[in-house]
């Protein structure tokens, strides 16, 4: 069929978009004509979606179906930023991709007063994902026998299921909840480098079948349960984590303060007591942050990592106090930061590229190791936003800003 016919086809619903492929074996050529066949069926012009660098071989059937082009976004990057952590040693540049005039410089800001004052402190607190399929079971007794078997048999779950299906993942913990006749089984999974889900995903599927060969009077109904939680606002990661928790600090002597953010340690503090606590609790908010959300959803747009998971990475809690030396201590703790620098979306070159500009493209030596020096450079990046902000609204300089760079 001629490219010009199989437009027309397409644009007529003849050949339905996701079918193009079937009459041409070229990625680039089927993106082309279901652009074209949008273009001539809507009466508009895609002509900027349809300039790329990517390679549609590469990732129509991995990252993306029905390709029609793509979305650029302008990235910016803010640093260096000095990071003194477990993982991340020494000077970093943080790639954020958004279109929010004033982010940039803001996170920018934050970087330089940071590193001027020594660097931010960072510490793994917990790394795993999870997921938590749902069993039917006859009646509560039975769903507490089952529950306290799964946890008497991590090992024999991890050779018998898990390692039939990964040779990266490791089921380290399960914790059951109970309601009624219905058990829900929160597995806690090692995933190396990769930010994991559906690796944990087909591993407890597996776990699943081996449950209903021991227990064939429980039905095994769901392979999530909503108490993962994956891509929703939650107290249980806000309290347990999922992903990376991770905590980044930082000790800011008062004259750079001054100089640099315009304002004082006791100002930037009694403004995140009222703001970022008070108001946050009078909200009923997972986030007890000015703008956690900002930084990692342009740090995510940027590295290929999944963006509906900006929801769990914007949780958590800011905290700025003065030293009794009279300077500032400030800190962000993120329960649950999802984030991988192998697989997914990371494969995409631009955002490989992105994650080479922080070199933690790839895996790590050993394994785990790059997804955590990302985590502690994320969570950097996200106080030296915290603090920016903050600086800003106590130096009245908001509102400024973002006439001057937001407009």
């Amino acid at each position: 069929m001629k490219v010009e016919e199989l437009v027309d086809k397409v644009a007529s619903g003849e050949v339905k978009l996701h079918q193009v492929e079937k009459y041409t074996k070229d990625k680039r050529l089927a993106t082309e004509v279901r652009r074209r066949a949008l273009e001539k069926k809507l009466g508009v012009s895609l002509e900027n979606i349809g300039h790329y660098s990517i390679d549609p071989e590469k990732v129509i059937g991995k990252n993306i179906e029905n390709m029609i082009g793509v979305v650029q976004i302008p990235m910016g990057v803010a640093g260096p930023l000095k990071i003194n952590g477990e993982y991340a040693k020494g000077e970093f540049y943080i790639p954020l991709a958004t279109t929010e005039g004033a982010l940039v410089a803001s996170v920018n800001r934050g970087c330089s007063a940071l590193t001027a004052a020594g660097g931010v402190r960072t510490t793994i607190i917990d790394d795993k994902m999870t997921r938590a399929p749902l069993l039917k079971c006859p009646d509560a007794r039975k769903a507490r026998e089952v529950a306290e078997w799964v946890k008497a048999n991590i090992d024999y779950l991890q050779e018998k299921a898990v390692s039939k299906v990964t040779r990266h993942g490791k089921l380290r913990d399960v914790k059951p909840f109970i309601v009624g006749n219905n058990l829900y089984l929160r597995f806690e999974f090692e995933t190396g480098d990769a930010m994991g889900m559906n690796m944990v995903t087909i591993s407890s599927e597996e776990i699943m079948k081996v449950i209903e060969e021991e227990f064939p009077d429980v039905k095994y109904l769901a392979l999530s349960g909503n108490l993962c939680v994956d891509k929703k606002p939650n107290a249980m990661n806000f309290i347990n984590g999922r992903g990376k928790t991770v905590i980044a600090e930082a000790v800011i002597p008062r004259e750079i303060v001054e100089k640099k953010l315009k304002t004082t340690p006791e100002l930037i503090a009694e403004v995140n007591y009222r703001k970022n606590l008070v108001g946050s609790a009078q909200a009923g908010s997972y986030g007890f942050n000015a703008h956690f959300a900002n930084i990692v959803g342009a740090i995510f747009l940027a590295t290929g990592q999944d963006e509906a998971q900006i929801t769990e990475g914007s949780h958590g809690i800011t905290l700025a106090e003065v030293t009794p030396e009279g300077d500032l201590y400030i800190s962000i703790t993120m329960p649950s930061l999802e984030i991988g620098t192998v697989g997914g979306g990371t494969r995409v070159p631009t955002q490989r590229e992105a994650l080479s500009i922080m070199g933690v493209a790839g895996g790590g030596e050993p394994a785990g190791t790059n997804a955590k020096k990302f985590a502690e450079i994320i969570a950097g990046a996200v106080l030296a936003g915290e603090l920016s902000l903050l600086a800003a609204i106590a130096a009245k300089h908001l509102a400024k800003a973002h006439k001057e760079l937001g407009r």
